[in-house]
């Protein structure tokens, strides 16, 4: 039931459909029609300050070199692929490769963001970092 506060799935299902991946975050930030920032109104001069330096950095190349070697070292990127023959032989001869992220220091996938958000803060002279892992562990 559409309460007016909310749209029903359908709707919001074919609204997410059409969205255009590679504009994204719009002007505001916004990720689609549900995307944004919920944060308390103290963090936002933080998060302002955070994304202005972020957009500066995005295509430095000394940042982008710094990245990759934090990766190499922190996390041992490149991860290996591995090509899953059997795999690919049940499926008819479709070629299945895996990414090997479980093969990384942490064993998975999230240190790559944490990465990143530390570099951020060095670049940025920050002594700390508070950071999110999409995990559920996480503080401000």
């Amino acid at each position: 039931m559409n309460n007016g506060h909310t749209k029903d799935k359908s709707a919001a299902s074919a609204e997410s459909a059409n969205v255009d991946y590679a504009a994204v975050p719009d002007a505001r930030g916004h990720f689609g029609p549900y995307g944004g920032r919920f944060v308390a109104e103290t963090l936002i001069s933080a998060l302002d300050e955070l994304q202005a330096v972020y957009n500066k950095l995005k295509n430095d190349p000394g940042f982008q070199r710094d990245f990759d070697d934090d990766l190499a070292h922190y996390v041992g990127r490149p991860s290996p692929v591995y090509h899953a023959q059997r795999w690919s032989q049940q499926l008819g001869g479709a070629q299945i490769y895996l990414k090997r992220e479980d093969l990384n220091h942490t064993g998975a996938h999230k240190v790559n963001n944490t990465i990143g958000q530390a570099l951020l803060a060095k670049y940025m002279g920050k002594p700390r970092v508070i950071a999110e892992t999409g995990a559920g562990q996480h503080g401000v």
